[in-house]
């Protein structure tokens, strides 16, 4: 039995059509100058994420390749 096929369709990804009119409508709300900004905004918290995703990694491998005699 597949499990996705029990979700529902409100949980679906936009279509072509539909991300013209998101794009159309955060251009109106926000206005040409602002989206750069917010752009960037969102760009360094995805940045700050990942690098902070990579650390936790990092750490974990590194407690794992410790010997478990040491504390």
């Amino acid at each position: 039995m597949n499990i996705l096929s029990n979700m529902p369709v409100l949980l679906s990804l936009p279509g072509g059509g539909e991300w013209v009119v998101i794009i159309l409508v955060v251009i109106l709300l926000f206005g040409g100058r602002k989206i750069p900004e917010l752009a960037r905004g969102l760009g360094k918290g995805l940045r700050d994420f990942k690098e902070a995703k990579d650390g936790v990694k990092q750490d974990a491998e590194s407690g794992i390749k410790k010997d478990p005699g040491q504390a």
